[in-house]
């Protein structure tokens, strides 16, 4: 009776794999290409292991599988054009799939990804640079809003002045319209007290 197949599938192992070949980059143990990059006078060499270029860049894949013979016993990569730091940063992600760069060499990774045909760290820098646009967005609306919301609290009280005026005007009128006219004995007459008539007219 046979039995059922069952699926042997470790999480880790990718992660571990990539760790373990960043580590023999860096000791320089079973390397066999040494990349030179030259720059605006600038000069540097990385030594690397084909397998690791050629699975994660289709320009060293070409080239590697279009060399006529070795030079050696590690084969010579000459790229111009390309920055230092640029370079190192790439080896860095596709021997450990990130890399931390300031945000103004995000566009130069992008191009160094375009002109080596990494796909993968292609797709990382235009998914970060469509993040960072989109925060950049969302900041420049947030200014807006928050300019056009000091605006109309700037106008607010301007009209609420004016109807707490036009308010005090309506009371005014309706004080007057309430207030009934005084009797001529209330008057004061030419300035005399009210009596002075009536004692005037006694001496009479």
């Amino acid at each position: 009776m046979e039995s059922n197949a069952v699926l042997l599938e470790s999480k880790s192992s990718p992660i571990n794999l990539l760790n373990e070949m960043h580590q023999l980059r860096l000791l320089g143990h079973l390397c066999d290409v040494t990349v030179s990059v030259e720059y605006q006078g600038v000069r540097a060499e990385f030594v690397a292991h084909k397998a690791v270029l050629a699975a994660t860049s289709k320009f060293f894949k070409e080239v590697f599988l279009n060399e006529k013979g070795m030079d050696g016993p590690r084969t010579n990569v000459f790229l111009n054009e390309v920055q230092v730091a640029d370079f190192a940063s790439f080896l860095e992600f596709v021997y450990t799939a990130k890399v931390e760069v300031e945000e103004d060499r995000v566009q130069r990774m992008l191009e160094i990804a375009e002109k080596l045909k990494c796909l993968d760290l292609s797709e990382t820098c235009f998914q970060l640079k469509k993040q960072m646009l989109e925060s950049v967005l969302l900041e420049l609306q947030n200014f807006s809003e928050s300019q056009n919301s000091e605006e109309e609290s700037a106008t607010q009280p301007n009209v609420l002045l004016e109807s707490k005026a036009a308010a005090v005007a309506e009371a005014d009128q309706a004080d007057c319209l309430l207030d009934p006219p005084r009797s001529p004995v209330d008057r004061p007459n030419n300035g005399m007290p009210p009596e002075m008539p009536a004692t005037k007219a006694k001496e009479k």
